[in-house]
């Protein structure tokens, strides 16, 4: 069997319960279908890029699969039919990522210092030295 990564997006009309029920729902037709899902990561609700059927937000759920083609093939299908299924997308990878997503580690990069936190760096409020002050010499 193949091991992929699949994301699709839902309505934002629906609950969080509601995408998490979708996304056992396919799980169940990878596995009566002979696949497995070793990770399900729902991301919440967010913005998309652009407007897709009159939604501006979606909620985004991802799943590491492991199942083989026709497995997943009737698992599209079924998103394909399913209205509140927006998007969805499948890549074939060579290995799954070993615990959280990059989606699910950007909280932890919030709690990095800003650039504008920086204490190298001068402020802009900050008064310029002047241009024209000449060091003082010691004969004078």
């Amino acid at each position: 069997m193949a091991l992929y990564e699949h994301t699709f997006l839902a309505r934002q009309d629906i609950s969080t319960q509601q995408a998490e029920a979708l996304a056992e729902q396919f799980k169940g037709v990878l596995e009566e279908n002979g696949g497995s899902v070793s990770k399900t990561e729902n991301w919440g609700l967010r913005t998309a890029a652009y407007r897709i059927q009159k939604n501006r937000k979606c909620h985004y759920i991802h799943m590491n699969v492991d199942a083989p083609a026709s497995a997943l093939a009737e698992m599209e299908r079924q998103m394909s039919i399913n209205e509140d299924i927006l998007r969805f997308m499948t890549i074939r990878v060579e290995e799954h990522e070993e615990g959280q997503s990059a989606m699910m580690k950007k909280s932890d990069r919030d709690d990095r210092p800003r650039r504008n936190d920086r204490e190298d760096r001068p402020r802009r409020d900050a008064p310029a030295p002047a241009a024209d002050a000449a060091p003082a010499s010691e004969g004078e």
